[in-house]
């Protein structure tokens, strides 16, 4: 076995090994959640480039920081399925049906669209601190970012790669995918590019929280198993 292949089955061996067992014995029926994610993205898209559907579409899933925060919220999770005007839809499409596809297989459907949401979540709130913050400060934005239209699936599908990376220990892989929106803010400084760094925060912010407790269940059994045994 050459070096690289001791590497990459290192590196995505567990990840494999998850992916594999469901995707085998269910084939398509074990990822319904990517599958209705990908078929509504899709509707969304032909629905907003029609003249008649623009308009609704906006009003249920486009998230600008200029909103009430209530109508925000309420906007945030159809968002996530609403491809952004200046990107492909195809890659949206892709992207949903890899990564929220891996994500519902490894961790289940409620789990996958949970730490989605929360990076989505993520995101559209940061919009607001930073143009609260201003220009001035490093993690700040101008007011006219407040008007950007902010949809699509990109910050739950980096949410999703960070956690998966962090869960199956896929650490290169993680690191590849934080350094890369590092850069997209480094040379192209924007809202989504600091709404990706935001998810990312969010996610770990949770894996440090699920690690932990892990920790402390952990002491926790290993104090209870060394008592010593009551006497009647």
């Amino acid at each position: 076995m050459t070096t690289l292949a001791r590497w990459a089955r290192a590196e995505w061996g567990p990840l494999y090994a998850a992916v594999r067992g469901p995707l085998r014995e269910r084939r398509w029926r074990a990822v319904p959640l990517a599958l209705a994610a990908v078929c509504l993205t899709a509707v969304l898209h032909v629905v907003h480039q029609q003249a008649w559907g623009y308009g609704f579409v906006q009003d249920v899933g486009a998230v600008r920081a200029e909103d009430p925060l209530w109508l925000a919220l309420l906007r945030t999770p159809l968002s996530l399925f609403v491809p952004a005007l200046d990107l492909p839809a195809w890659g949206a499409l892709a992207q949903i049906l890899l990564v929220f596809g891996i994500a519902e297989l490894c961790l289940g459907w409620w789990r996958a669209l949970a730490i989605a949401y929360l990076a989505t979540l993520a995101g559209t709130l940061y919009a607001r601190l930073g143009i609260w913050l201003g220009p001035d400060s490093p993690l700040g934005m101008p007011a006219s970012d407040a008007w950007v239209v902010d949809t699509g699936p990109s910050a739950a599908v980096v949410g999703l790669a960070v956690f998966l990376g962090r869960r199956y220990r896929a650490y290169v892989t993680a690191g590849a995918v934080i350094v890369a929106m590092v850069v997209e803010v480094a040379l192209k400084e924007n809202l989504a590019g600091k709404e990706h760094l935001a998810a990312i925060a969010a996610v770990l912010v949770l894996c440090a929280g699920a690690e932990w407790r892990q920790r402390r269940s952990r002491v926790r059994a290993g104090s209870g198993s060394g008592a010593p045994p009551s006497q009647s």
